[in-house]
């Protein structure tokens, strides 16, 4: 771990050095030269990253895929939404305008005495071993990720917007960060505050949130790959996944005779909690994806990255008049 932590604080120092700090100086920004370093990191990930989508994932999707490749104008759209989160240009806006007001306010929890303990402290010695230590963490962060996940499902107002990332009809590598921004923007203010109150560390948090969001990119490639009956209960397949992306499965749930918002396998790298709360699904077929009245009515979710923000929000508004006039 610490091997590894070097070397990238060695790539992240140059690339700071050498690109980033340079850059600052001449837009004027060298007031924010201590965010700018932390999104050097955040832009270091997301270039190791889309190298292993190319050169991994890639190839793997033309090896063995579920479907024919999907047309151009679907991809293109996902790989803007993968362009804007992995360069680092979402967590960039985030920098400038909610980690302030989000610092603020724990900084103010301090002053009143509540602040973060380490929740590896809780088993002792762990802290001295940093494996041990990630691996806590990690557990920690995907357990919140199912709940969330559950709640992008079950909250008719969120499920407005999630319904972007669903809407994806030809899943690839790139369907992970098609998601509404508004979306995304609630997810990073809870994993933000999740992770000031429990005190991770800010090199094991970067390590956390890259591991979950490749392991994502390969669970929605068009890859027909399944891990077996024991590997599927280990970690998140991409035909796991593909089932909760499937037409009328993943986004919905039979109940007393009526659908309604619910689903199946949530777990976004283990399907430990699916299975332990009752969602997981390991049913051994590959469906077609999409939403049910996308497909049955013709709803229309948008083609390009505007029109799926804009139908967004108007989807989430009148749910929002709904409840009101109730």
């Amino acid at each position: 771990m610490d091997t590894l932590t070097d070397l990238f604080a060695a790539a992240q120092a140059a690339l700071y050095e050498g690109v980033m700090q340079p850059l600052a100086f001449a837009l004027g920004l060298g007031n924010r030269l201590e965010d700018l370093f932390d999104g050097t990191g955040w832009l270091l990930v997301g270039l190791l990253q889309i190298v292993v989508m190319l050169a991994v994932i890639g190839p793997l999707q033309r090896w063995r895929p579920v479907e024919p490749a999907a047309p151009a104008s679907a991809v293109r759209t996902d790989v803007i939404y993968t362009l804007i989160h992995r360069l680092g240009l979402f967590r960039i806006a985030l920098f400038f305008t909610i980690e302030p007001v989000l610092d603020d306010w724990m900084g103010l929890l301090r002053t009143q005495g509540v602040g973060s303990f380490h929740l590896d402290g809780l088993w002792p010695g762990v802290t001295d071993g940093p494996w041990a230590s990630f691996l806590i963490y990690w557990l920690a962060f995907d357990f919140l990720n199912y709940w969330l996940h559950r709640a992008q499902h079950q909250w008719h107002w969120w499920w407005a917007l999630h319904a972007v990332h669903h809407s994806q009809r030809h899943m690839t590598q790139w369907t992970d960060n098609r998601n509404h921004l508004l979306d995304d923007l609630i997810s990073a203010v809870v994993w933000v505050l999740v992770a000031q109150v429990v005190g991770i560390a800010p090199s094991q948090f970067v390590a956390v949130v890259a591991l979950t969001q490749l392991s994502e990119n390969f669970q929605h490639a068009n890859l027909a790959v399944s891990f077996g009956k024991w590997g599927e209960r280990l970690w998140v397949s991409p035909r796991f996944h593909r089932l909760h992306h499937a037409i009328g499965l993943g986004h919905e749930t039979q109940q007393n005779a009526k659908v309604v918002l619910g689903g199946h396998n949530f777990g976004v790298l283990l399907p430990w909690w699916d299975m332990l709360f009752g969602t997981a699904d390991f049913s051994e077929r590959f469906e077609a994806t999409g939403i049910r009245d996308q497909v049955e009515q013709g709803v229309d979710y948008g083609d390009g990255f505007w029109a799926q923000q804009r139908l967004g929000l108007t989807r989430l508004m009148a749910v929002l008049k709904g409840h009101a006039g109730n």
